[in-house]
C-alpha cells in the first residue's frame, strides 16, 4: 500500500544523504536521464526535469545551465514548441548512456579469464592532441590502463571488442592505431598481471565500494523491514542509489577475479544496489508518471529492458 505521508525514517536518511554529499547538478541530470528518462523514450520537457530535480535541492537555474552544457557537449538536442523545450538524447548521448548503464545494472562477470590482453597502440603522429585526450578518456572508461605514451592495456573479455570499435568510429579515428590481442607470460617479471597494482588504483575503487555499502545499508534495511516511503521518497532514494553506484562502478576497471585482491567488495555492493533498487523502483515509477509527460501527453511506458535490470524487476 502506498504511503500517504512521508516516512519519517526515510526523510531523515534523505536529509543526511543530501547534506553529507550533495550531488552536483550536471552529474545528477545525467543520472536521472539514464536511470529514469531513457527507459521512457529518452525525451523530457525541461519543466518536467526541473520538477524532478527539485527534491534534491537543485534549482531551476542549475537545471537549465546543466542541460545547456550537455547539449553543447553533444549529449542532448532540443526542440521548441511554443515557449516549451523538449530535450532528447542525441545518438552520441544514447551511445554513452548505453555503454555506462550496461555496466551498472549487469551483475559482476564470473566467467573465467583465459589470460588474454587487449593492447591499443597509438603512434604519436597519427592522432592530434585533442583526439588523443578523448581517446585516453574513453579507454580509461573502458577499463584500459596506460602502460606508457601511446600504449594501453586491459584484460580481454568476450564481447568487449565491439565497444572498442564503436568508440573509435565515434571519435573518427578508426584505422589510425592498432588493436592487438596477446597472451603474456602467466607469471613472473614478464607478466602484465604483475603490474596490476601499478596500472589500476584498486585500493581507491575498493574503498569506494565499501563506502557505498556503508552509506546505503541502513536505508536498505529499513525499507526491507517495513518502512513505508512515498513515491517521491522512493524516487529520491533510487536516484541517489544509482547516482552513487554509477560513480563507483565507472571508476572500476572490472578486472577478472584472477587479478583482484581477495575479498573484493564489488559483489556485495552490487547485491545491495540490486536489493534496494527492487524495493524502490515500483513507487519511483509511479512518481515519474505523476510528474512527467512526453510530447504526446502521458508518460510513455517503460521499455522492456528496464524490467531486465538487476536480473529482473517486478512488472
Amino acid at each position: 500500500m502506498t504511503a500517504d505521508r512521508p516516512d519519517p525514517s526515510t526523510n531523515r536518511w534523505i536529509r543526511r544523504a543530501l547534506a553529507s554529499a550533495p550531488p552536483k547538478a550536471k552529474s545528477l541530470v545525467v543520472t536521472v536521464w539514464g536511470d529514469s528518462i531513457a527507459p521512457h523514450g529518452g525525451a523530457v520537457w525541461l519543466s518536467g526535469l526541473i520538477g524532478l530535480l527539485e527534491p534534491f535541492g537543485i534549482n531551476e537555474r542549475l537545471v537549465r545551465t546543466s542541460v545547456y552544457r550537455l547539449a553543447q557537449e553533444g549529449w542532448l538536442a532540443a526542440r521548441q514548441e511554443g515557449r516549451r523545450s523538449l530535450y532528447r538524447l542525441t545518438r552520441q548521448g544514447q551511445r554513452r548512456f548505453e555503454h555506462a548503464y550496461r555496466r551498472i545494472y549487469a551483475p559482476p562477470a564470473t566467467d573465467p579469464w583465459d589470460g588474454g590482453w587487449h593492447l591499443v597502440i597509438v603512434p604519436p603522429a597519427t592522432i592530434g592532441k585533442s583526439s588523443r585526450r578523448e581517446l585516453r578518456k574513453e579507454l580509461e572508461w573502458d577499463g584500459f590502463a596506460a602502460l606508457g605514451p601511446g600504449l594501453f592495456a586491459r584484460p580481454a573479455r568476450p564481447g568487449n571488442e565491439a565497444a572498442l570499435n564503436e568508440t573509435t568510429q565515434v571519435l573518427g579515428i578508426a584505422g589510425r592505431f592498432a588493436i592487438v590481442t596477446a597472451h603474456a607470460i602467466p607469471q613472473g617479471a614478464g607478466s602484465i598481471a604483475s603490474l596490476t597494482k601499478d596500472c589500476w588504483d584498486l585500493e581507491s575503487v575498493s574503498a569506494a565500494y565499501r563506502g557505498f555499502v556503508a552509506r546505503f545499508k541502513g536505508i536498505a534495511g529499513a525499507l526491507g523491514q517495513g518502512a513505508n516511503p512515498t513515491p517521491q521518497q522512493c524516487f529520491v532514494v533510487r536516484t541517489l542509489l544509482i547516482h552513487e553506484f554509477r560513480r563507483v562502478t565507472l571508476h572500476d576497471p572490472q578486472l577478472p577475479s584472477e587479478l583482484l585482491p581477495s575479498n573484493w567488495p564489488e559483489a556485495a555492493a552490487y547485491s545491495l544496489c540490486r536489493d534496494l533498487y527492487r524495493l524502490t523502483h515500483e513507487r519511483a515509477e509511479r512518481y515519474l508518471a505523476a510528474i512527467l509527460e512526453d510530447s504526446r501527453g502521458a508518460l510513455r511506458s517503460a521499455a522492456p529492458y528496464f524490467y531486465r535490470r538487476f536480473g529482473g524487476l517486478q512488472v
